[in-house]
């Protein structure tokens, strides 16, 4: 944390800053607007994930939605662009959205899409944690195996 402007460090270590409100006004902002958009996103039909709360599904099959929100970011898919369209027009009359159109990166995940169907990479991931540990330029070794090992489907 950085002190106020104004506030100067005397020799008594036993100061604090106290937090009266959070960047937007409560101490609990990101609990209560993910209980807000839950809300909202029940009330439009979605059904929320027993096992994992952030995420929504609305339909079934060729009219399956999903919803996923992570923190502040909100990942919405279906195979139909028509409902994308009229849930995102909904979700935009209860917030203010930023609509970032194809999706590209998501969780570290780099999304590609081509006729076959959508890749799924964690490239610029790896390669990241590798610059960040300074193993980048790192020389390869060989895996500590005994050379002539033969592994098997039905044995050891």
């Amino acid at each position: 944390m950085k002190l106020p402007l104004g506030y100067s460090v005397t020799k008594d270590h036993n100061s604090v800053c106290r937090l009266h409100k959070s960047i937007y006004g409560l101490k609990q902002a990101s609990r209560q607007w993910f209980h807000t958009f839950s809300q909202v996103v029940l009330q439009f039909g979605f059904v929320q994930s027993p096992s994992d709360h952030s995420l929504f599904t609305k339909g079934s099959g060729e009219n399956l939605l999903v919803l996923i929100v992570y923190v502040d970011d909100i990942v919405l898919a279906g195979k139909h662009l028509e409902q994308l369209a009229i849930v995102k027009t909904f979700l935009q009359r209860h917030f203010k959205l930023r609509d970032l159109c194809t999706l590209r990166y998501f969780l570290g995940f780099e999304i590609s899409r081509n006729s076959t169907g959508i890749s799924l990479s964690h490239r610029k991931y790896a390669l990241q944690l590798l610059e960040d540990t300074s193993v980048l330029a790192s020389k390869l070794a060989n895996t500590p195996l005994i050379s002539p090992y033969n592994l098997s489907l039905h044995e050891g």
